[in-house]
């Protein structure tokens, strides 16, 4: 498809919208938009279903509620792309560049993203159940509320993702790496690095989470007023963080003031 019949088709869709639905020129197409260049476009509800978008730059682009489901985006660029509530169920998004894209609620189901950039992407409540993410880099992603059961996620460094409230059902997870559910914080160890995480505000849908990452001896090092800091009720937790971190990392030493606590009682 050529540039022209590119632009001619988004003022027609941009018609569609501006009309609310009431006029025609709703994108709806299965076609082959390899190498295009569709930058900062509104594709909102477009129906774009078994298209070729095979390295197709689509950066800044607003495409929320669209449909791109059995999409070829391999290698495509949608950096900062607005993909909320997208449906891109079996898709093929292998080596696509997702960085700070908005994927929150996103339809991913069986989709593949390996070796995908999501560094800083919102994937919170996405359906990402049986999706391929083999060593897709999730640095710093969101993946709060998530469904993830089934997805394979071998190869993916976990340590700066925020995981609270994950479906992990049946989840294949990289090496060395545990999801501690059922305690009052939620608690994630990668290798010897452990997060732990709490809900600290909730409005609508969402919640947002403060978390405190370090490795398994700089928890064990903290002073009293370390942990005071860290919040309500983490002077009764700390012993329990302990506990888990001896369990998954091997035993280690307690700090002095907590061994005088223990001590006392």
């Amino acid at each position: 498809m050529t540039s022209n019949e590119i632009n001619e088709i988004l003022k027609k869709h941009k018609i569609w919208l501006t009309s609310n639905g009431k006029n025609v020129g709703q994108i709806e197409l299965a076609a082959d938009l390899s190498y295009s260049q569709i930058v900062g476009a509104d594709l909102r509800c477009a129906s774009l279903n078994n298209s070729n978008l095979t390295h197709a730059k689509l950066s800044y682009t607003n495409l929320k509620g669209a449909e791109l489901g059995f999409c070829n985006l391999e290698w495509a660029e949608l950096c900062y792309t607005n993909l909320e509530r997208v449906n891109l169920s079996f898709s093929n998004l292998k080596n696509a560049n997702l960085r700070y894209a908005n994927l929150s609620q996103a339809d991913l189901k069986r989709a593949v993203l390996q070796s995908a950039n999501l560094r800083g992407a919102d994937l919170r409540y996405a359906d990402l159940s049986e999706t391929d993410l083999r060593g897709a880099d999730l640095s710093d992603t969101n993946l709060g509320g998530a469904d993830l059961s089934n997805a394979d996620l071998r190869g993916v460094n976990l340590r700066d993702v925020n995981l609270s409230r994950p479906n992990l059902n049946r989840t294949i997870l990289p090496e060395s790496t545990f999801i501690i559910l059922g305690e009052k914080n939620f608690i994630s160890i990668y290798g010897d690095y452990v997060r732990v995480g709490c809900e600290v505000h909730s409005y609508g849908n969402y919640f947002r989470v403060g978390s405190e990452v370090h490795s398994a001896n700089e928890w064990r090092q903290f002073s009293k007023q370390d942990i005071i800091d860290m919040g309500d009720d983490w002077l009764k937790f700390y012993p329990r963080l302990l506990d888990i971190i001896d369990f998954y990392c091997g035993k280690g030493e307690r700090p002095e003031w907590l061994k005088a606590q223990n001590n006392d009682l």
